[in-house]
């Protein structure tokens, strides 16, 4: 996942139509075991009675969102390949973070892993995910850590027939998470900048090895929810 060499590089839609064959459900590489590792605690911290997963891609998170106790778990995606994918009961939206079909306060969890790196800007997709959800409600979403940027590192896969492809990411600075967050009047509460497990940390070299590989954020839309005690 984390190369500096190039590859053939595809738009978004194109390179997970292809990625989506060989894209296993669960954590498979060193990135997203980091991760995973830092949002799931986020997000068994939740009582949801509906949530979201945006970006959901083969349905990695919907598992983690019914055992927090959602009693509707949807997953959202831009491409019906990896939709297709899906092999657990689910409700599978295809569609466009930033244009969601759900009504206003549909939900009280919102989650999306690596998303927003697709995104060239965060505002609409923060502002989607404000709409989404009720007063109260959570966001637990992760992005690439800025520390790609100037490492310059690569997003690449390889497909089931042993081919080469990069897929484009869009980088953000906290700042920039921070201040779209803000103008849409969530409150942070976490930020986590998890780095590679010492297991992992042999796929990349020694002067990269203690940096932080993702950017993990939670943050609380503000107001009262509508109900509390529900457990």
């Amino acid at each position: 996942m984390i190369r500096p060499r190039q590859r053939r590089t595809l738009p978004p839609g194109e390179a997970y139509a292809r990625w989506a064959d060989n894209y296993p459900p669960q954590p498979h590489n060193p990135l997203m075991r980091a991760e995973q590792g830092a949002m799931a605690p986020l997000v068994a911290a939740t009582t949801p009675l509906c949530a979201l997963d945006v970006g959901t891609g083969t349905g990695r998170y919907l598992p983690l969102l019914v055992a927090a106790g959602a009693r509707v778990a949807v997953g959202v995606d831009l491409s019906m390949s990896m939709l297709a994918r899906q092999r657990r009961p689910a409700r599978l939206v295809c569609g466009d973070a930033r244009r969601l079909p759900f009504r206003d306060g549909r939900f009280d969890v919102v989650t999306s892993s690596l998303m927003a790196g697709d995104l060239e800007r965060l505002d609409g997709w923060v502002e989607e995910a404000a709409r989404l959800l009720g007063p109260g409600g959570h966001l637990i979403y992760s992005d690439f850590h800025p520390a790609w940027a100037t490492e310059r590192w690569r997003r690449t896969f390889e497909t089931a027939d042993g081919q080469s492809f990069e897929v484009p990411y869009f980088p953000h600075d906290l700042d920039h998470h921070l201040a779209a967050l803000e103008s849409r009047a969530f409150d942070v509460q976490t930020i986590r900048e998890p780095r590679l497990a010492r297991s992992d940390r042999s796929a990349v070299g020694k002067r990269r090895r203690d940096l932080p590989i993702v950017v993990v954020i939670h943050a609380v839309k503000r107001g009262r929810p509508a109900f509390v005690g529900r457990r």
